[in-house]
């Protein structure tokens, strides 16, 4: 009976053993199992925490490479803004140099300094020539040309003189044109003001130029050899004035 009971007993002990150790077993489990998920989450966290840490970073990264991207073209902007108010300096500088030194031209010579034309018939008006009229200003009535052998209108004077004889100017004025025809030779016409022209005519050696400004007395030219036109006259210096496009008598302003 007793070892009937020591049996029971015995079984009940290994059974409460089993138990306990199953318990024990289970617990360890439970515990190892809670530990690794502890573990993946601290994992999890810190993968978290690390990618959230790189991201800053990136941002850290972007934003400074922003900034010097920026801060480059404003570099840029600065020196290109330099380099045009440099340029923009320069250009005033020249501007200021042109308008302070202006290119002074030398005059042609014989020329004077060009100004407003006003004829005055009696500031230093002179004769063309010293010489015989030998075919007088005649628009009135026609007058007998020996070379041509017929009558005809005289808008001119014509003066006798001698082959290489000075030429002079009758007044201050300006070279509008100097040209060459068959009847006056080299002929050298003259802006005097006031509507007033004059026309010399038979010269050469002429030394001015169209848009020469002149004073009363300055040598035109010099006498040449009659044209075909008078060479029966003979050599001569042809004169001629008008007023307006009009011919009009020498004499009104001669001395």
């Amino acid at each position: 009976m007793k070892r009937y009971q020591y049996i029971v007993a015995a079984t009940c002990l290994c059974l409460s053993a089993m138990g306990f150790v199953g318990l024990y077993v289970t617990n360890q489990a439970e515990k190892q199992e809670e530990q690794a998920k502890n573990q993946q989450i601290v994992e999890e966290s810190e993968d978290i925490i690390l990618g959230s840490n790189l991201w800053d970073s990136a941002d850290e990264d972007f934003e400074e490479e922003t900034e010097n991207q920026v801060a480059d073209l404003d570099d840029e902007d600065d020196v290109a803004n330099a380099q045009d108010s440099e340029t923009d300096e320069g250009v005033e500088e020249e501007q200021e140099v042109v308008q302070q030194e202006p290119v002074e031209e030398e005059a042609p010579v014989g020329t004077i300094t060009q100004e407003a034309l006003h004829f005055n018939p009696e500031n230093g008006v002179v004769w063309p020539i010293e010489g015989t009229v030998l075919l007088d200003y005649s628009m009135e009535s026609t007058i007998f040309f020996p070379t041509l052998q017929q009558y005809q209108y005289n808008p001119a004077m014509i003066i006798a003189a001698k082959v290489n004889d000075k030429v002079y100017f009758v007044a201050k004025g300006k070279i509008t044109d100097i040209s060459t025809n068959e009847e006056t030779g080299c002929t050298i016409t003259q802006d005097i003001g006031d509507g007033y022209t004059a026309i010399y005519g038979q010269l050469k050696e002429v030394r001015f130029h169209v848009g020469d400004m002149v004073e009363s007395g300055h040598v035109a030219g010099y006498v040449s050899e009659p044209t075909k036109y008078y060479s029966v006259e003979g050599s001569n210096v042809y004169f001629q004035l008008l007023k307006d496009g009009v011919p009009v008598d020498p004499k009104e302003i001669l001395p």
